[in-house]
């Protein structure tokens, strides 16, 4: 994808798959855990969690992590960016929060989710993180040829 795609794609409202390396030991796999996620093209990825979690820890000790997001509908596209932790806020900023909210759910849904999640306020915190690499795939010229090979296909 171009970059300005790539860029409009992240920043559309999709549950983000998180991924960040395990150092808790042993033959542990990275962590991948979906979130809800902050990001305006250029800017920085933000991601919210609770502060004693273990993703929360492990983002901590990694100081990176990286973020895949996914369309599920013909023809499928993904995003995928990883770079470091540029700053930690804590606590979460009340304004990220509500935004993210409203981001994920409609104005009605987001009122009544903030409301009932209040005292997440002191217990979430922020991170943010600088894409440094990304990776991308738009699958539609893809399909536009398959499509028209099988049309070919049915017209003998």
């Amino acid at each position: 994808m171009p970059r300005q795609d790539r860029e409009r794609f992240l920043a559309e409202p999709r549950v983000g798959v998180l991924g960040v390396t395990d150092s808790r030991g042993g033959d542990r796999a990275p962590l991948i855990v979906p979130v809800w996620y902050g990001y305006e093209p250029g800017g920085e990825v933000l991601v919210g969690t609770n502060r004693e979690n273990v993703k929360s820890r492990l983002l901590r000790t990694a100081a990176r992590f990286s973020l895949c997001v996914q369309d599920e509908q013909r023809p499928y596209r993904y995003v995928s960016v990883e770079g470091p932790v540029t700053a930690i806020e804590d606590p979460i900023p009340p304004a990220v929060r509500e935004a993210l909210a409203h981001r994920y759910l409609d104005p009605e849904e987001a009122r009544a989710y903030l409301t009932a999640t209040s005292a997440q306020l002191t217990d979430d915190i922020l991170f943010r993180m600088r894409p440094e690499r990304w990776r991308s795939a738009d699958f539609a010229a893809f399909a536009a040829d398959f499509a028209e090979e099988g049309a070919g296909g049915n017209t003998g």
